[in-house]
C-alpha cells in the first residue's frame, strides 16, 4: 500500500538557498523512517514531481541527521518579475504528496 511522503516524515520544508537555488529538506526523524524513505524515494520521482530533469537535482542523503536534502536551480531568479514564490516554500507541499510504494 502506498504511503504519502509527508505522512511518513517528521517534517518537509523548502526554502530559498540564495537568489538562484531552492533547497528541500526531508526530515525523517529516526533510522527506520530514514531507511524507508532513502530506499523508496528516487531522483526520477522527485524530478517528475518538480517538472525538472533528474540531472538538475542535487541530492544529499544525511544518515547521521536522518535527513535528505535536495537542491536545484530556481526556475526564475528570486525577486525578479514572474517570481511567484519568493521564499521557495511551495515546493515542500508538492514533495509531501509523493507516494512511496
Amino acid at each position: 500500500m502506498a504511503q504519502l511522503l509527508g505522512e511518513l516524515c517528521e517534517k518537509i520544508r523548502s526554502k530559498n538557498a540564495g537568489p538562484y537555488w531552492i533547497t528541500i529538506d526531508i526530515f525523517c526523524g529516526d533510522t527506520e523512517r530514514y531507511n524507508t524513505v532513502v530506499k523508496a524515494l528516487n531522483d526520477e520521482q522527485i524530478a517528475q514531481c518538480l517538472q525538472l530533469p533528474a540531472a538538475e537535482l542535487r541530492r544529499f542523503d544525511m544518515p547521521e541527521l536522518y535527513a535528505i536534502k535536495i537542491s536545484f536551480a530556481r526556475p526564475i531568479v528570486q525577486g525578479s518579475a514572474g517570481d511567484r514564490d519568493m521564499h521557495g516554500a511551495q515546493y515542500a507541499v508538492l514533495i509531501e504528496e509523493l507516494e512511496l510504494v
